[in-house]
């Protein structure tokens, strides 16, 4: 079982990465291990998101303490760990620095159903604004959870993204769509404001049908099968 989380941490990164959502060094994803405790799967620090192996990845406790593996620990951990322990529905948890997010998170402005992307987050986005520096303490972590409550996103002001999903290809998805709406709702602003927006019944049956777990596997793993035809070349005989 460890091994199967291992290998789908290691996609998700891959994907990450090839949706844009790299930023060299920085940003890191964790999955929860099903075995009751609190620890959990995490990206080590000094890699890209698209470095990890099944063998470098780090193991963490519910503390934010590395507890098996070689490689260091991110200090933003306790974004993870905070999370993962006040939501014992979620199981994953991402965190990047897209960059429309984050240029979205300047305007001070509340992410609109300009378009499908939009739409999944209808209930609102929470912005997380006590500081725009690193969440590297328990207490920060403990304030971001809090933040994002029972939502599955938010956003970090001047920063970036948290998903939070109850499976690694969920969480991932989030991030993807998250970042998306972001970038629509700019362009939209640079054209001088949306006018119309979904509302009402076509909301609501929009929200539904752009977030369901099918969606979230049949993406991850188109995205994964697009990272290997464009990476892993045919041996040859």
């Amino acid at each position: 079982m460890t091994d199967a989380l291992r290998e789908k941490l290691v996609q998700a990164g891959r994907v990450l990465v090839s949706e844009d959502q790299g930023d060299y060094v920085a940003g890191h994803v964790t999955l929860r291990l099903p075995d009751g405790d609190g620890r959990f799967l995490m990206k080590p620090a000094g890699i890209g998101l698209e470095e990890m192996t099944p063998d470098n990845i780090i193991i963490v406790d519910r503390e934010g303490e590395p507890v098996a593996g070689t490689m260091p620990r991110h200090s933003e951990v306790f974004i993870h760990s905070e999370i993962l322990r006040v939501r014992s529905d979620i199981a994953a948890v991402v965190h990047t620095h897209p960059p429309h997010a984050v240029a979205f998170s300047s305007l001070g402005r509340p992410l609109l159903p300009v378009g499908n992307d939009g739409a999944i987050f209808c209930a609102g986005v929470p912005v997380f604004s006590e500081t725009t520096d690193l969440i590297i303490d328990q207490a920060r972590g403990r304030a971001v959870a809090r933040c994002l409550g029972d939502h599955q996103a938010l956003i970090l002001c001047n920063h970036g993204i948290v998903t939070a999903g109850r499976s690694i290809e969920e969480a991932v998805w989030l991030a993807l769509k998250l970042e998306r709406a972001c970038r629509v709702q700019l362009m939209a602003e640079a054209a001088g404001g949306a006018k119309l927006l979904a509302d009402g019944e076509d909301l609501t049956k929009k929200s539904k049908r752009a977030n369901r777990t099918d969606l979230h596997i049949n993406v991850f793993n188109y995205l994964v099968r697009r990272w290997a035809s464009r990476h892993c070349r045919p041996s040859k005989a």
